[in-house]
């Protein structure tokens, strides 16, 4: 491996280095996380859109607390892992090959899940999809803080936006295509005899070719410098310094934990349909696409105004959305309208996650960014996991409607926060630049 800070001393210099590095390989790392991204989110939506998971938790049990559950459990094993693993990547010059292997151990519980329809049915089997669940949310938290990074590592922030848009619109489009062809003939047709099983099984081999890819293409630059290695308590010891010494990074944590209260409601949108509507396959499948095809088309355009004017306004613009969809969704009985809610869904929820993972590179300074990301995503999985089993308690107790009141009152203060609180931290680093 090159030394490319060999004869370097001043900061500059080896800054200058690092810079050079990244632009003479964006090429070949931009094809990589592009590839990465497209079959990646094309398998991963397919597995965690809001339609089919729920919906197969619900055949299993016919049960809104267990489908609450599942999700929940899912999320619980993201609560401590994003810090686990930032504190395993950020005294590490080099983290590829420990990406790799998160990326891999993220992937076996989807074809766990998968094959375990097959092979397993009745309590065993629901047990078996609950247990990988937990084990792919526990997976998923190290694996998104340390993929979030190599990608603020390898391309320049004025190309992020549309990257992500770019890989969003592809593999959005395959995904939404392939969510209809999956609920109209293969759960629809009871395919193998699991649909939902032969959908997951695509969802792993897409997984596994975007990984695959990124492994082969990239080429990951080693950092002017990086954080002494700590210990976990130690590491967060700093959370509330790290929230105080940037008012802007702490009132934007205030807003995201009350936007992620979302997660209480989407795992029950298809339930609720499916109380006015036929849950079919081919239901199903509809609404999928209608969710995967408008966060897809609204890709490209977050991207676009990420790269003009920072992330601030995308995560704004994707909370009236969710607000102004969910209020939609609790006034409509009609197919056609449930399509256009779940439209409008898709539209906020692609916003969302463009905007919220990404405004998180730009607090702060270069070598804190793994903890950022853990902090963040921490706090994204703690609330994802309380949510969806509180959303199952609302819901059996109060009704939909209520649980859907809830989580738009949240998004609504979400809202407000940012508004008053949260500047631009673009702005502000260009200034200091």
């Amino acid at each position: 491996m090159v030394d490319i800070y060999e004869g370097l001393k001043t900061e500059d210099e080896r800054e200058a280095a690092y810079e050079k590095f990244v632009w003479q390989n964006l090429k070949r790392n931009y094809t990589g996380h592009f590839l990465h991204g497209m079959l990646g989110m094309t398998g991963f939506r397919l597995f965690n859109a809001p339609t089919f998971i729920p919906a197969y938790l619900h055949v299993l049990s016919g049960s809104d607390v267990i489908v609450g559950l599942g999700l929940g459990l899912q999320q619980f094993g993201g609560v401590v892992s994003p810090i686990v693993g930032a504190t395993l990547i950020e005294y590490r010059k080099h983290v590829l090959s420990l990406s790799m292997w998160l990326g891999t151990m993220m992937r076996i519980p989807i074809l766990a899940i998968a094959l375990a329809g097959w092979f397993l049915d009745g309590t065993a089997l629901l047990a078996t999809v609950m247990f990988f669940l937990f084990v792919l949310g526990l997976f998923s938290g190290p694996q998104g803080v340390a993929f979030q990074f190599l990608l603020a590592k390898m391309i320049p922030i004025s190309w992020r936006g549309r990257l992500q848009g770019l890989r969003n619109v592809t593999g959005g489009l395959i995904a939404a295509v392939l969510s209809y062809f999956a609920g109209e003939y293969l759960v629809g047709g009871n395919f193998l005899g699991n649909g939902y099983s032969a959908t997951f099984m695509v969802a792993f081999v897409l997984t596994s070719m975007g990984l695959t890819a990124f492994g082969f293409l990239v080429r990951e630059p080693e950092p002017p410098s990086v954080r002494p290695r700590m210990r976990v308590r130690d590491r967060v010891r700093d959370f509330l310094p790290m929230l105080r010494n940037d008012k802007d990074f702490g009132y934007f944590m205030i807003a995201r934990t009350f936007a992620i209260t979302n997660r209480v409601a989407a795992p029950f949108y298809i339930v609720y349909a499916a109380q006015t509507i036929t849950l079919s396959g081919t239901t199903i499948g509809i609404l999928t696409f209608a969710y995967l095809i408008a966060d897809t088309l609204a890709s490209l355009g977050w991207g676009y105004l990420a790269d003009k004017s920072g992330f601030r306004a995308p995560f704004i613009i994707a909370l009236v959305l969710w607000i102004v969809s969910t209020i939609l969704l609790m006034g409509v009985s009609t197919l056609p309208f449930f399509a256009l809610a779940f439209f409008g869904l898709g539209a906020a929820n692609s916003g969302y996650q463009m905007s919220a993972q990404n405004i998180v590179f730009e607090f702060g300074h270069r070598d804190d960014m793994a903890m950022r990301l853990a902090l963040s995503n921490t706090a994204e999985a703690s609330m994802s996991t309380i949510g969806p089993l509180v959303g199952g308690l609302i819901a059996a107790a109060f009704g939909y409607l209520t649980m859907f009141g809830v989580t738009v009152a949240c998004e609504v203060i979400a809202l407000i926060v940012t508004l008053m609180y949260v500047n631009e931290p673009r702005k502000r680093r260009l200034v200091q630049h």
